[in-house]
């Protein structure tokens, strides 16, 4: 893990009231950390690269904590801090291994896992922690808001191979793989990738049936099934199933997207089931970023699935 990152920012001295921001709300973890939430950063974007993306995304944690920083604390649990998950010698399987045994660390201490990251190349990693703890898959229901399925086949694995390989996984473990996908553009993924989606089950929600409140409601439905049906969820946020003009610091810019307040309803649905183990905000690259404003956006995502595991 990298050195602890030094949280600092604005402090309303002169203000009445409460004024708690987050960086005078974060925790660094300790031996005797327990409950609330665990921000583990996956400071990796060796997927992305090896997917042909656009790098940068390894920089995405350090430039999320520091848009966290100056947000008002407001209903969040005890946040901690672990550090960052970095990745030698492009050794992207080590680095997920590890990010697995910091996410089952943190189940094991009853403290929802909140992953920063880092190439979506993650997904893995989390998943990895998450079947350490809660072993039956079969009940746990995979949430991924995301433009693509992320389904590849590929003889080294990726940043667009992670749910291919938590269906591996399930296959080899004679569980079922319950994913579902919100966000799914019909011009970011081939006919192989639907032929493959279908084949095994995944059900999705294309990007353009998400564009107004009918479309968001008849998703909404079709999730508060699934909800209803699992033990336990996995919720995943890929940047880049939000538009370009909103999310330019991605490796990959949505021309079409799901509206952020649209993305925020299914996050807000999903963490009132109160069966979030863990969640992960991918894709941050900061290098590719207009004026932070993705980093802004991740943040506002970031506090958002916080609030929501401190108000279940």
């Amino acid at each position: 893990m990298t050195p602890p990152f030094e949280w600092s920012g604005r402090v309303d001295a002169e203000e009445t009231g409460v004024t708690t921001r987050w960086h005078q709300h974060v925790r660094h973890v300790t031996t005797q950390s327990a409950g609330g939430v665990t921000l583990i950063g996956f400071a990796v974007d060796e997927g992305v690269r090896r997917n042909g993306g656009r790098a940068g995304a390894a920089r995405g944690p350090v430039s999320l904590r520091h848009a966290l920083c100056n947000l008002p604390v407001m209903g969040e649990p005890v946040v901690w801090d672990a550090g960052d998950v970095t990745c030698e010698n492009r050794g992207l399987e080590g680095a997920q291994r590890s990010l697995g045994a910091y996410v089952a660390y943190a189940l094991q201490r009853r403290s929802m896992p909140l992953v920063l990251g880092g190439g979506h190349e993650m997904a893995w990693g989390t998943f990895q922690g998450i079947v350490k703890v809660h072993r039956n898959a079969s009940r746990l229901l995979v949430v991924n808001l995301d433009a693509h399925f992320d389904l590849r086949t590929a003889a080294q694995a990726n940043s667009g191979t992670p749910f291919r390989q938590m269906h591996d996984w399930c296959v080899q473990h004679k569980q079922t793989f319950n994913y579902r996908a919100l966000g799914i553009s019909r011009f970011a993924n081939t006919q192989a990738l639907f032929d493959r989606a279908g084949q095994i089950g995944v059900r999705y929600w294309l990007d353009e049936h998400l564009q107004d409140a009918g479309g968001l409601q008849d998703a909404q439905q079709a999730l508060a099934v699934d909800l209803a049906d699992c033990d336990a969820v996995y919720l995943t946020v890929c940047l880049d199933v939000l538009p370009g003009a909103q999310a330019p610091g991605v490796s990959a810019p949505a021309m079409l997207g799901v509206p952020l307040a649209h993305v925020e309803r299914l996050i807000d649905q999903v963490m009132a089931s109160g069966r979030v183990v863990a969640a992960d905000i991918a894709e941050l690259c900061p290098v590719l970023d207009r004026d932070c404003i993705t980093s802004r956006l991740a943040a506002r995502l970031a506090a958002r699935i916080a609030r929501g595991a401190g108000a279940v």
